[in-house]
């Protein structure tokens, strides 16, 4: 059975991937694009999805160490979730250029502070 650092080490991971794929799909597209593709919005929001679930697993006490607004993260999860049918693209597009990068940078902070072998 894994320990709690060690799932905290993957879920990490896979918000690391999911940011990767949601650059993948963004930086090839526009705001037009995610609005009008919904194959390219519903990969981008899956992502998102992966993200915010993931970020659920990992330690509280570990998060707490780093300066991120961590409830935006589970916020999103739960609009894409369970509000689904209120979701604004055009907000979520928003969030791919403004937010993500900072939420990458930390991820990746974590990542080389906490678990660099």
């Amino acid at each position: 059975m894994k320990d709690r650092i060690d799932v905290s080490h993957e879920r990490l991971t896979h918000i690391q991937k999911a940011i990767v794929e949601i650059e993948t799909f963004a930086h090839t597209s526009n705001l037009n694009d995610f609005l009008n593709d919904s194959f390219l919005s519903s990969a981008i929001l899956y992502q998102f999805s992966v993200i915010g679930e993931a970020i659920i697993h990992v330690e509280t006490s570990l998060l707490e160490k780093y300066k991120y607004p961590w409830f935006k993260v589970r916020a999103l999860r739960n609009l894409i979730s369970h509000e689904y049918f209120n979701i604004k693209l055009d907000a979520v597009w928003d969030i791919i250029e403004n937010d993500l990068p900072e939420l990458k940078e930390v991820i990746e902070t974590i990542l080389d502070n906490e678990f660099k072998i």
